[in-house]
């Protein structure tokens, strides 16, 4: 079993309530524009640590908080 979520639901548990980040639509473009910049220190650590596989994952699960916190705004 690993320690790093596979999915988004885990993804997000972790984040939210393990770690107390709220997944704001601010916070999460900001993290996304690290992950999407590979030539970053950070996001270069990110990918030794854990592999490109994973990046894309957090990728698309920030994409996925930004849709919803969009949606959310419209109504």
């Amino acid at each position: 079993m690993s320690i790093i979520p596979q999915n988004f639901e885990g993804w997000k548990i972790c984040v939210e309530k393990k770690c107390g980040i709220p997944l704001t639509l601010e916070f999460a473009k900001r993290r996304l524009a690290v992950y999407e910049d590979e030539r970053l220190d950070e996001t270069k650590r990110f990918v030794n640590l854990y592999g490109h596989e994973h990046l894309r994952h957090i990728k698309d699960w920030f994409r996925r908080i930004i849709r919803e916190e969009e949606i959310k705004m419209r109504f």
